[in-house]
């Protein structure tokens, strides 16, 4: 019943917001239609500013209030408010860049247009927030301080619609503003900084990889075989061919193919899609970064990844010491180093070691046991003694690892393409970096193995038949390339929202996708 009632409330608030929204639009055309009437288009061809926003701050910080200077000025943006005061209007102009006040003043227009003396009624009446306008002028200081154009013309160049959120409140539903991201980044300077951020970030890591002999090369997004991680993909079909296609989840194999060609630093930063849920760090279509670098090694990499990384936070955060959330991170190299087995026995007493035996159904058995004495779940599907590690690992210590800290030394069973470990049984040549608990980058000793990486998919292809929709298939054309000789390579994958979302201190992965995926809206 209660739910009922909340669906009808909420049903009557949209009908009456549709409505006001609707009267609000009507009277916008109608001013639309005005400024034809007056020879005005409401949609402008074109526009020529002569100075950002910003530039005009900075430029004329030195001019004293309640001065003027002659200097002819033309900006242009979206009006964000107005406040009208008999003969005197001042309104704020936003481009990207920033905001500056417009000075409106009505004897100095009429000197300006003494044959229309109705240009100061037209401009403050048919002018809304949000429209975008160009204007001419120069430059005042207000008494006040507030740098001003003062207008002596103006050119309506795009007439809007639709009213903007409210000034001070902005977009208070969280949902409404990844939905019609336009209005946040109009509203929310912190967003506009966030992707401005994002965008230096993607820019450095190129620049920092190309300036090292890296070599950017695009692979196919549509694939007839999803590999390179355990992901369910996405499936599609090539009418044309009559062929079914995958969307990649994954860069790994395709690049690896390039190193067999013989491209020995070789990288592709694009977009990845896997068919999961969503969460705060999970988006079903994402950003990352492959890295591919022959002759090296897992600790290689690691040593790359600390460079890659610094270097795009002393980019947009100016140091290596951050602040993500109200805790402190310190990204200094060199990182905290730990195996997984340490990590595990510190917050569990567990020693995985000690429960391997010759027999594997046994040692399973035994973990199991052990794991439940301590309070950890113990999943069915995690069926081998490594897969029950990494169990006990996600449970009690990825959270709380804070500070960027370097996992070392995977099972076998949950790294399929890592080069298995120069000395220890059982166990690769693999780390995952974790930084404020999150998984923030992947790097092997590639197995080049053919033979090795033939048995390795053939058990995950196994796994696939048995139900698990994540496990890998066998890519008859990527072994048959690593039999043709791929030499000893490192690789590394880093998540660039997760990252993003570090550097810009947002608690979503849906704050640094520009458009994140949701549900339709069902209009009620």
């Amino acid at each position: 019943m209660a739910n009922r009632l909340l669906a009808s409330a909420r049903a009557i608030r949209f009908l009456k917001d549709k409505t006001t929204l609707s009267d609000l639009r009507e009277t916008r055309l109608e001013k639309a239609r005005s400024l034809e009437s007056l020879g005005r288009a409401p949609y402008a061809l074109s526009f020529s500013p002569s100075h950002r926003t910003a530039e005009l701050q900075q430029a004329h910080a030195d001019l004293p209030n309640g001065e003027e200077r002659a200097e002819a000025v033309a900006v242009a943006g979206r009006v964000m408010t107005r406040r009208v005061m008999g003969k005197l209007a001042f309104f704020t102009l936003a481009d990207e860049s920033g905001p500056i006040q417009l000075y409106i003043e009505k004897a100095t227009l009429l000197e300006a247009h003494p044959d229309n003396p109705e240009f100061f009624a037209q401009l403050t009446t048919l002018v809304d927030a949000g429209d975008w306008i160009g204007v001419h002028g120069s430059l005042k200081r207000t008494d006040r301080g507030e740098l001003s154009v003062k207008v002596g013309d103006w050119q309506m160049l795009s007439k809007a619609l639709q009213p903007l959120p409210d000034k001070w409140h902005g977009l208070a539903d969280v949902e409404k503003r990844y939905r019609q991201r336009y209005l946040d980044l109009i509203v929310s300077p912190h967003s506009r900084e966030t992707f401005r951020r994002r965008a230096r970030i993607v820019s450095t890591m190129r620049r920092w990889l190309d300036d090292r002999g890296f070599l950017e090369i695009e692979t196919p997004v549509l694939q007839t075989e999803a590999g390179g991680a355990d992901a369910r993909p996405f499936t599609t079909h090539h009418n044309a061919l009559d062929l079914p296609l995958t969307l990649r989840i994954a860069t790994e194999l395709h690049l690896k193919r390039l190193v067999v060609g013989g491209f020995e630093r070789v990288y592709e930063l694009g977009r990845i899609f896997r068919n999961e849920g969503t969460s705060t760090r999970h988006n079903p279509e994402f950003t990352s970064v492959e890295i591919y670098q022959a002759y090296a090694d897992y600790g290689t990499m690691m040593e790359l990844t600390e460079q890659l990384l610094v270097a795009a936070a002393r980019e947009v955060c100016g140091a290596t010491q951050i602040t993500y959330q109200d805790t402190a991170i310190d990204l200094t190299p060199p990182w905290r180093r730990a195996t997984m087995h340490d990590l595990v026995r510190e917050a569990t007493g567990l020693d995985f070691t000690g429960f391997e035996g010759p027999d594997p159904a046994e040692s399973r058995a035994r973990a199991a046991a052990a794991m439940a004495e301590v309070g950890l779940e113990v999943p069915a599907a995690a069926d081998s003694l490594g897969r029950l590690l990494v169990e006990a690992f996600e449970q009690r210590v990825e959270a709380t690892l804070i500070q960027p800290t370097f996992v070392l030394d995977y099972p076998v069973e949950n790294s399929p393409l890592a080069r298995a470990h120069r000395s220890k049984p059982g166990l690769v040549e693999r780390f995952e970096l974790f930084i404020v608990g999150r998984e923030t980058a992947n790097a092997f000793s590639e197995l080049i193995d053919p033979v090795d990486q033939r048995r390795r998919l053939e058990a995950q292809q196994e796994r696939r038949r048995a139900g698990d929709p994540e496990a890998q298939s066998v890519d008859e054309d990527f072994l048959q390339a690593l039999e043709v000789g791929m030499p000893p390579t490192g690789g590394l994958g880093i998540g660039i929202d997760r990252l993003v979302m570090l550097l810009t201190d947002s608690p979503s992965i849906r704050d640094v996708i520009a458009f994140p995926l949701l549900r339709p809206e069902t209009g009620a």
